[in-house]
Order: C-alpha cells, then sequence, then structure tokens
C-alpha cells in the first residue's frame, strides 16, 4: 500500500519544508517532553527528522507502507529499550503532527491543496503512531512474560532449596524428639499420677505435627504404595477430634458432625490425618476469636464416584482477595503462622487425585476436600 498526493505547487511545497527543515526541527525539539536521564536527545531528533522527510517523500512521491512500519518498529524497540513510557512518545509524534500543519498552512500553496495535504500528513503519523504502540505494546507484553516466567522458576528453586534444607534440619531433630516421646510414655507408664506429663504429651505431639509438615513441602508429589490403605474417614475424623479434644473444650467450641460411617478412600493415613489436623486447628483458631457461640461443623456427602468432606466454622470470613493466595506457600495471616499448613493439604490431597476449595461469606468459612472413593491407580 502507497501514500502519495499530486499537487500544482508540490514543487513550491517541498522546496519550503526543506528550506524550513531546521526550523521544525528547533521548535519541535524545543516543546518535546524528554526524560534528561533516559532519552538520547540525539537519538529523537535523529527520529524527528527521519519523520520530517518521510512527510516531504509522501508529497508526490509514493512511499510504501513496510518503510514507515519499519521506522515506526525501531522507533518502538528503542523506546523499549530504554525502558521509558510510551506516552511520551505519542505525545512527541503528534507534536511533530502539529508543527508540520502550521508550516503547510505557511507555505502558501493553494487551499485545495492545503486539505489534500493535511489529509496526508494525519494519514502518515496516524499510521506511523498505530504501528509503533502496537510493536512497543507486543514487546512489552513478551518481556513481561519473560520476566514472570524467570520470577516463577527462581521461586520454583527457592523453594526446592528451602525444601532440601527443611528436610535435613527436620531429620536431625526428628530423632531426639522421638526419644523424648517414648521416655514421656514411659514415665507416664511407672509414674501414673506424675503431674503435667499430658501437657507435656500434648505439646509434644503437637511440636510433631509441625515438624511434619515440613517434611511435606521437601516430598516429592507421589505415593508410595506400600503405605496406601483403606480408610474409614469417619474413623479418621474422629481420631483427629479427640486429639483436640483439650483444645475444643478451652476454646467452649461446639462440634457439629455428620459423617457417614461406611464411606472409606484409599490412600496414606497419615497424610490424610494430616490435612484434617491442620484444618480443625485452623478452624479452632478462626473461632476461638468469637465472643458469639463457637461452631465447628464436619459434614461428608457421597456421591457416585467420591466423597466430599466439609470443614466449616462461623469464625471471621476470609476476603475474596486472600481466599485466591490461601493455598500458597509461606502465606499466612497469622502473626506466629508458617505459611505452609495450606499448601502442605493441598500438596496431599492433590496426591490423593482430589482437590480442595475455601469457600467463605459473613456467615460460614467452609473447606471442601473431594476425595475418590475408589481404589488410586
Amino acid at each position: 500500500m502507497e501514500a502519495t498526493v499530486e499537487l500544482k505547487g508540490y514543487k513550491m511545497l517541498a522546496d519550503f519544508l526543506q528550506e524550513n527543515e531546521q526550523t521544525f526541527l528547533d521548535d519541535w525539539e524545543e516543546q518535546i517532553v524528554v526524560n534528561e536521564t533516559e532519552d538520547d536527545r540525539d537519538l529523537i531528533r535523529n527520529n524527528g527528522y527521519l519523520m520530517y522527510r518521510l512527510i516531504i517523500s509522501s508529497i508526490g512521491n509514493k512511499v510504501r507502507d513496510s518503510e514507515l512500519k519499519s521506522m515506526a518498529y525501531r522507533v518502538a524497540e528503542e523506546r523499549l529499550d530504554a525502558n521509558i513510557n510510551i506516552g511520551e512518545f505519542v505525545y512527541n509524534v503528534n507534536l511533530g503532527r502539529s508543527i508540520i500543519i502550521k508550516q503547510v498552512y505557511n507555505s502558501g500553496i493553494c487551499s485545495g491543496d492545503v486539505r489534500k495535504v493535511i489529509d496526508l500528513v494525519n494519514r502518515q503519523f496516524d499510521l506511523f503512531c498505530y504501528y509503533a504502540v502496537t510493536r512497543y505494546t507486543d514487546l512489552k507484553d513478551i518481556k513481561l512474560q519473560e520476566q514472570n516466567h524467570y520470577i516463577s522458576q527462581t521461586h520454583k528453586e527457592r523453594l526446592a532449596i528451602l525444601g532440601q534444607m527443611s528436610s535435613s534440619f527436620v531429620h536431625e531433630f526428628r530423632n531426639p524428639l522421638t526419644s523424648v516421646m517414648g521416655f514421656i510414655r514411659l514415665l507416664k507408664s511407672d509414674y501414673p499420677n506424675l503431674p503435667y506429663l499430658d501437657v507435656v504429651s500434648i505439646e509434644l505431639d503437637q511440636l510433631k505435627f509441625r515438624i511434619t509438615q515440613f517434611l511435606h513441602t521437601s516430598k516429592k508429589n507421589i505415593i508410595s504404595d506400600d503405605k496406601n490403605e483403606e480408610i474409614p474417614i469417619r474413623d479418621l475424623l474422629v481420631e483427629v477430634i479427640d486429639f483436640l479434644y483439650p483444645s475444643i473444650v478451652d476454646g467452649n467450641i461446639q462440634v457439629n458432625s455428620h459423617i457417614d460411617a461406611s464411606t472409606t478412600v484409599y490412600g496414606d493415613r497419615n497424610e490424610l490425618k494430616q490435612v484434617f489436623l491442620n484444618l480443625l486447628i485452623n478452624a479452632v483458631d478462626a473461632v476461638f476469636e468469637k465472643d458469639k457461640q463457637r461452631i465447628i461443623t464436619i459434614q461428608t456427602l457421597l456421591g457416585k464416584n467420591e466423597v466430599k468432606i466439609m470443614i466449616s466454622n462461623n469464625g471471621e470470613p476470609i476476603r475474596e482477595e486472600i481466599r485466591k493466595i490461601i493455598f500458597e506457600p509461606f502465606y499466612t495471616t497469622k502473626k506466629l503462622g508458617t505459611g505452609i499448613g495450606l499448601f502442605v493439604c493441598k500438596n496431599i490431597i492433590e496426591k490423593h487425585k482430589g482437590s480442595i476449595h475455601c469457600q467463605s461469606d459473613e456467615d460460614l468459612t467452609s473447606f471442601e476436600i473431594c476425595l475418590p472413593i475408589t481404589e488410586i491407580q
């Protein structure tokens, strides 16, 4: 596609524009928006000169759009490399348009030719802006995608390193903890009336639970067949509730359960116990600060091939923007939280070919787990 216009006074206009080239560049450079620390004035002035010459060439001569596009693409790439806002570029281009149009009016050509030239100038500048801004936007999107990919990869690498460090540390810590828990059980057997042993035992169990959380962050996302078994959901949930009974009583919390007694799932008992324990600890923490009646509800719904387990509480609602990132590693709203609890839950449930979601409103916050009731292959 080519742009041209035949004028009776072409030679007079071309001579006039060439004679006033320096005036145009001086006026334009005096008024343009320039970032003094990042912009290259010589480069910008050269671009203005090239655009001015292109307009002169368009009058009476054929100028292909490909030439205009090539120049616009080059300028867009320069702006992106300099990391400069494209808004400055658009302003400066339109400023150049206005100055050229004023020169056309002052050139002395007939009014009919003036209208034709102004239409041509507007077309060339509009196309130039379109090509440049489109190219700049496309390149900017590509650059952002590359940056996001780099950030994502870096984040994964840091998680992997942290997982290795955590695994090493936790294994070293777990061995003496196991010994301490064993001796506590012996003391309870030999001295059943010795005070505070129950408290110590509960605290050690909680510590073991936290350590197990860290271990899960460093494990690969696979299921070991030798640890899988048929697990009655009701028995597992009752076991977790019994473990948290002291906290439930201390918080004056009402626990309502509607759990199907016959439903079983196939998987790792300890890992699924970890999930339910985590969610119920969170539920206890959520209702603990409420002055009104504190209620936690646990219920199961049996489908054709899956079971839904819902753990709900009437604590403070979770805002939508938080729900979107609540399963991300190291995100927490608790003052002393680690931010790995729900991340671990999600990993475990997905290992068992299931899913976990959070819903929340002013009345109820629910974590819904879906697990297959058929054996995982």
